[in-house]
């Protein structure tokens, strides 16, 4: 008797309501993988906590000092040889982890919810028990990974996010406003630019373009890349964007233009400009108001708050810079041109003064 293989029926001949079967069953799979990975990593982190704690309290009691944790760990790796996890350098983790935490932010908090190489960044790199619930609760709320974690630790987002000036309180609705000023920042720090160069504001877009993924990493979550110079016929003439994007969960358009010089409240005609033609030209009816970004070497705020104030659509000014050069190691910052070096460049008799 020859084998047979049953096959799987053909989807075509499935009754009607399969697909919603279907789709109900791979969100429980999903749902249950998700929570499974949950549960195993929160158990995880209470083991390595408890251990730390047992670890601090010894050394508390005892005075001892690391030649114990050394010894311990060759034990450890005796009696469990196939576990990993608990060399002496992680055991030493463990330890700053339970002095960094109490038991309350490991059960309940988001920074339960992160693996353990984002837990060791957050030990690593921030002193302050608020910053890292901030960077915790972001990294959960965004799905960072380790490396983008750390990635805004260095570039100190949590000090320069929602801090440009703005007038969206006033002409936004209360539910998005906080969500607009939140998705902006200052200054915005463009450190993957390469300005060896004399560049004007055109060569500034170019960079940020050919750079676009770390540009959006630097703007936030939920922009979306439209175009650069993005051509808008306004009766008979012709006038270009400089970059234009668009917020997924604002549902708007956002224009930004980039300026290589002080801010000037001249420039807001020319934004606001932008921003009513792209929504007449662009935007769906279902999306929002569009909202204008511009980006300054520099600006005075009081003259920046004073000159939004004049303006019923929802613009926000900040500063761009190509380091934050007081936040580094001198190392670092002794290699990367100061803001004055930047402007220096970018407005020298090869630039342009933004009015093209």
């Amino acid at each position: 008797m020859a084998a047979s293989f049953p096959s799987t029926p053909a989807r075509s001949a499935m009754p009607s309501w399969y697909p919603e079967l279907l789709t109900s069953v791979v969100q429980r799979v999903s749902s249950g993988q998700r929570r499974a990975v949950t549960a195993v990593n929160r158990e995880v982190l209470a083991t390595y906590w408890a251990i730390g704690r047992e670890i601090l309290n010894r050394q508390d009691q005892e005075g001892w000092g690391t030649r114990v944790i050394d010894r311990l760990a060759a034990d450890i790796r005796d009696q469990f040889p196939d576990a990993r996890g608990f060399s002496a350098r992680n055991l030493k983790y463990m330890r700053a982890f339970a002095q960094a935490w109490d038991a309350d932010a490991i059960v309940q908090r988001s920074v339960a919810q992160l693996p353990w190489r984002h837990q060791i960044a957050l030990i690593e790199k921030l002193d302050d028990t608020e910053a890292r619930l901030w960077y915790a609760a972001a990294a959960v709320e965004h799905g960072w990974s380790r490396d983008v974690l750390t990635h805004h630790i260095r570039t100190r987002l949590r000090e320069r996010s929602g801090k440009a000036i703005t007038n969206f309180a006033a002409t936004l609705p209360p539910s998005e406003s906080d969500l607009a000023q939140q998705s902006t920042k200052d200054p915005y720090l463009f450190d993957f630019l390469d300005l060896t160069d004399r560049h004007n504001e055109r060569g500034l877009e170019s960079q940020l373009v050919a750079h676009v993924e770390k540009f959006l990493l630097e703007l936030g979550q939920g922009f979306a890349f439209v175009g650069r110079q993005v051509r808008l016929v306004v009766g008979d003439d012709e006038f270009f964007a400089d970059l234009l994007f668009y917020h997924l969960k604002l549902r708007r358009f956002v224009v930004i233009e980039l300026k290589a010089v002080r801010f000037d409240p001249a420039f807001l005609g020319q934004l606001g400009m932008y921003m009513s033609a792209v929504d007449d030209l662009l935007a769906h009816d279902d999306d929002q108001p569009t909202i204008g970004l511009l980006l300054c070497a520099s600006k005075n705020n009081v003259v920046a708050e004073y000159a939004l104030r004049g303006y019923a659509t929802p613009i926000g000014v900040a500063e761009w810079t190509t380091t934050l050069t007081e936040s580094l190691p001198t190392e670092f910052a002794a290699s990367l041109p100061s803001i004055d070096e930047l402007e220096a460049e970018l407005s020298g008799p090869s630039g342009t003064d933004g009015t093209e």
